[in-house]
């Protein structure tokens, strides 16, 4: 080939590399068209960072670090494609004043966003959302997908009150840590459907357009990073990725369903456990108490995960707003007393992972100290999203007994697989009154002989 023909060759490539660059349909478009009402604001890029107002303040990424950061006008942008398609579907035929209020028909942002405007119209879901999904919302109201009563309670309880109905009787401003720093991956209408999640950076995902199934990647794991997410995806060095993802191609709502997350009974439950739709390993997995010996012995009194997880991902002692997670983020794998037999009955052990639980967790807010810390342990009931059928506890070596993995075993002066389970030993000392009540202390076989 003459070098002629390769410059031909590198110069059509170059033209057509131009016009694949240039067949972004979603790049913002500048034009002039004229932006007097809603629409035309938000779909005029240019317009928008010319009346865009700044942030105050960075997006609270949640356990999962610092969110990414998306410019006001980007967060609001509706232009290119995506906002054709969301026009053609029925909410892009809605009014914008419908869901959000305000002004239409103006080109000044101050009217527009004037009197009653609603930014996150799925904030206040029973009066937006509800005109026309009252079916769900009326149940959403209580869900714990949208209101975290799980960490409300334990934070009302350690600050001895009676539990999450007396959230409000906290001090204002350990309300608005919590609401600004705990609460960021809980997730109203909007935060699945329509926009990222906070702590993906926030702002309208693709367009305006409401996707009815979420993105499992981009919306729930970017929530549950630090925990389910990775562990599913098996991002933990040394571990591998949950096998109902790798074999059976599942996202999280091939397990979790829409009732689940949008409060199927329209209760108040105080943890996830409660929820009677929560899934369990047997809806798929039948028949298998007795189809081996590991199961016909342990499955009456073990939770599936105390075989067939890997190590998870755990941190702990936090200070609120402050330097975060005092107990540097690392994998464990922790066997204590099951912290919730009122819900789990079957189970006396159960897989733990340790909570960001200090006595001092609202300092910086105004509390020093929790006025009941010792009210809930700070170990919580686990059930880590990394599966494997085999895992190092239950792949046993040729010609080993099949409790070598897992029981404790003296070797000499030492016990082997001792750190499988949470011992007093293990505590701070500011936890041991919380905490000591889930130890394995003195409630192991004697057999195994452990001191």
């Amino acid at each position: 080939m003459t070098k002629m023909q390769l410059l031909l060759i590198g110069l059509v490539l170059f033209i057509f590399g131009i016009a694949a660059c240039s067949d972004d349909t979603n790049t913002p478009d500048t034009s002039t068209t004229s932006f007097n009402s809603c629409e035309g604001c938000h779909t005029n890029y240019s317009k928008l960072k010319e009346v865009h107002s700044p942030d105050t303040s960075a997006a609270n990424g949640g356990c999962g670090g610092e969110a990414p950061h998306f410019e006001p006008y980007d967060r609001v942008f509706m232009g290119g494609d995506d906002f054709k398609t969301y026009k053609a579907t029925a909410h892009g035929k809605l009014a914008c004043t419908q869901c959000h209020n305000g002004v239409d028909k103006t080109g000044d942002k101050n009217v527009a966003h004037s009197g009653n405007f609603v930014a996150h119209p799925s904030t206040i879901h029973e009066e937006k959302c509800g005109q026309c999904h009252s079916s769900i919302t009326s149940k959403f109201k209580n869900s714990i997908h949208f209101n975290g009563w799980g960490q409300k309670r334990k934070v009302t309880l350690r600050s001895g009150l009676a539990g999450s109905q007396d959230f409000d009787k906290l001090p204002a401003h350990q309300i608005k840590g919590y609401n600004s720093k705990c609460a960021t991956c809980h997730a109203s209408c909007g935060e699945c459907h329509v926009v990222r999640p906070q702590a993906g950076g926030g702002g309208l995902a693709k367009s305006h357009i409401f996707s009815k199934q979420p993105d499992y990647y981009s919306v729930c794991i970017t929530c549950h990073s630090s925990r389910g997410g990775h562990a599913f995806l098996g991002m933990a060095s040394g571990t591998q990725a949950d096998v109902h993802r790798t074999k059976l191609g599942y996202t999280c709502i091939s397990c979790h369903s829409k009732d689940e997350l949008h409060g199927d009974d329209g209760l108040k439950h105080n943890t996830r456990f409660e929820v009677p739709s929560l899934p369990q390993c047997t809806d798929c997995h039948k028949d298998i108490s007795s189809s081996n010996s590991y199961h016909s012995v342990h499955m009456s009194n073990l939770s599936c995960n105390t075989c067939h997880s890997q190590n998870y991902n755990t941190c702990g002692s936090c200070h609120i707003g402050g330097e975060g997670a005092r107990i540097t983020s690392h994998l464990e794998f922790k066997m204590a007393m099951n912290p919730i037999k009122n819900i789990k009955k079957d189970f006396n052990i159960a897989l733990v992972r340790r909570t960001l639980a200090a006595p001092d967790n609202w300092v910086l807010y105004g509390v020093p100290q929790y006025a009941n810390f010792e009210a809930v342990p700070t170990f919580n009931y686990t059930t880590p999203h990394n599966i494997l059928k085999w895992t190092t506890r239950t792949a046993v070596g040729q010609g080993k007994k099949c409790y070598e993995n897992c029981h404790i075993v003296k070797e000499g002066e030492e016990y082997k697989n001792k750190s499988l389970y949470l011992f007093k030993s293990d505590l701070y000392d500011w936890e041991m009154k919380a905490t000591e009540g889930i130890t394995v202390d003195g409630k192991l076989p004697s057999s195994w002989g452990v001191k």
